[in-house]
């Protein structure tokens, strides 16, 4: 009886082990979603470890309330059954990758730090333009995780949540920075972008401890409290030395630094880039540090639009869920109209719609992110979304909103996820669902209903990953989207009229030749 108990304790405790590693949870995640779930039968962290690890037998309750977080039947505990495990719990990477290039001498550091200026120089390339490239790649090939900050943050906030303005004007008097305030309205910059824009000088730091504050940020304490957690980051991380632009919402933010006179690259332009984002990063781990937040976000199911509820901004709560959540196949983009990306996050690999720093002519237009700067809806939209190219298909799911910045400007923000890796961790051939999700949408130029079976598996994803609006994706139309839509994939061409693909002379000659 008693190696009958024990054995039963074994493969229950496992098999839990197993769905949590699965699915990238930490035993504090899964005794949160135990708690939200039924509170009473919730295990401590400490419980649920001598679970999995057979020396404690879970309750019939906690079995219900587990079965329901990874959506399985209660039978399937008590099966001694264990084939499952045969799925690889790696979490899989889909970040952009680059590409080896050869002769590798030509790459290397003395010839590159040469190179780089006079090429920017020629191409009307920025430095401060060309170091959100390498951000943007330091960042996907993290994951967006930067511990280092996470811990600079913590030390500092002691990881509470959430901090009021009153708490965050507490940390600069601790660190002994002078707060002054002045009074300068939005004025037009054309700036990067063909149309003027409303620029507004949000903020400055003069050193060594001079935090200087726009008083319109007082009607807007969740875009007050980010600028002053964003001079905390520059004072605690490089000690108030001031080297940093100002902080500044529309006009010229992805351009030359604002003190810059050289039309040439500067070093200072990379430098200041850099500490953007350092500083940006340390904000965001202030403000919403990593347990508490991912928490925050469990309770709500990642819902975008919780800011409000804590004096938080839309674009922050958005920006931290990759950082925070267990799951890593994220993307993140801030569009401004007609087409230009301010900020751009692709952990989970997804190409870019449209350029950054150039427009493009063939913008695929059934992008979420595209498709919203036209709407004057602002509430959140979901969609699925099916990327073909030419190597492959992938399956996303997105949630964007319409915004105004500090100055005024409306943007749209969308944050998204790839399904794929989620699928295969549920043991769901991701290919065969691509495949007749597609088929609906061929049958109806482009965006079709999801089959039924489909949105089962869907939904289940969304309360697996506890992803609310993965769920709402699924009632409305699924969208064939591409890389540009002069190579649209779909059985209709988008643009009515493929264009025909250019062949050159010396290309034809060497063909003729050939054959």
């Amino acid at each position: 009886m008693f190696k009958g108990i024990l054995r039963k304790s074994h493969f229950l405790g496992t098999k839990i082990k197993s769905l949590r590693k699965r699915n990238n949870l930490t035993l504090e995640d899964l005794s949160i979603r135990c708690i939200q779930i039924d509170a009473s039968s919730a295990p401590s962290v400490s419980y649920l470890s001598m679970i999995e690890n057979g020396k404690r037998i879970p309750s019939e309750k906690l079995v219900n309330s587990v079965a329901q977080i990874f959506q399985k039947d209660n039978k399937w505990f008590y099966d001694e059954s264990l084939e499952d495990d045969a799925i690889d719990p790696t979490p899989i990477s889909n970040a952009v990758k680059g590409m080896p290039l050869e002769p590798g001498f030509l790459f290397s550091d003395n010839l590159l730090q040469s190179a780089i200026p006079e090429l920017l120089a020629q191409t009307g390339t920025t430095g401060r333009q060309f170091a959100h490239l390498l951000i943007r790649a330091h960042q996907e090939s993290n994951q967006n995780r930067f511990p280092d900050i996470e811990r600079a943050a913590e030390a500092i906030g002691h990881k509470q949540f959430p901090l009021s303005l009153d708490n965050i004007l507490t940390i600069t008097e601790e660190l002994k920075m002078e707060i002054r305030w002045f009074n300068k309205t939005p004025f037009k910059d054309k700036g990067d972008t063909e149309k003027p824009l409303n620029t507004l000088v949000r903020s400055f730091f003069d050193a060594p401890n001079i935090v200087y504050l726009n008083q319109d940020l007082k009607k807007i304490p969740a875009r007050l409290k980010f600028d002053l957690a964003n001079h905390i980051g520059h004072m605690v991380l490089h000690g108030g030395d001031g080297a940093r632009a100002p902080q500044v919402s529309g006009g010229r933010t992805s351009g030359r630094r604002h003190d810059a006179d050289s039309p040439n690259m500067d070093a200072k332009d990379v430098l200041f880039a850099w500490r953007d984002f350092e500083c940006s990063y340390f904000a965001s781990a202030l403000l919403c540090p990593k347990t508490p937040f991912r928490q925050f976000l469990a309770k709500h199911a990642y819902s975008i639009d919780i800011g409000d509820k804590i004096d938080l901004t839309t674009t922050l709560i958005m920006r931290r869920m990759s950082s925070v959540s267990p799951y890593p196949h994220w993307h993140y983009f801030d569009a401004y109209p007609p087409g230009n990306l301010r900020a751009v996050y692709r952990g989970n690999g997804i190409p870019m719609p449209w350029g950054n720093m150039t427009m493009l002519s063939d913008p695929c237009q059934h992008w979420a992110v595209f498709r919203m700067l036209d709407t004057k809806d602002p509430q959140p939209s979901a969609q699925i979304s099916i990327l073909i190219t030419d190597q492959e298909k992938k399956l996303y799911c997105c949630q964007s909103i319409r915004s105004k910045d500090a100055a005024g400007n409306p943007h749209v923000l969308c944050t998204g996820i790839d399904l794929v890796p989620a699928l295969i961790a549920q043991g769901i051939d991701p290919v065969n669902t691509i495949n007749l999700i597609e088929e609906q949408c061929n049958k109806n130029n482009g965006a079709g209903e999801i089959p039924d079976n489909i949105k089962l598996q869907l939904v289940s994803i969304s309360k697996i990953l506890n992803i609310g609006w993965i769920a709402e994706g699924t009632k409305r139309e699924a969208t064939i989207i591409c890389s540009r839509s002069s190579s649209c994939p779909r059985k209709k061409h988008c643009l009515g009229k493929a264009k025909p693909k250019l062949t050159s002379q010396l290309d034809r000659i060497r063909e003729s030749l050939v054959m």
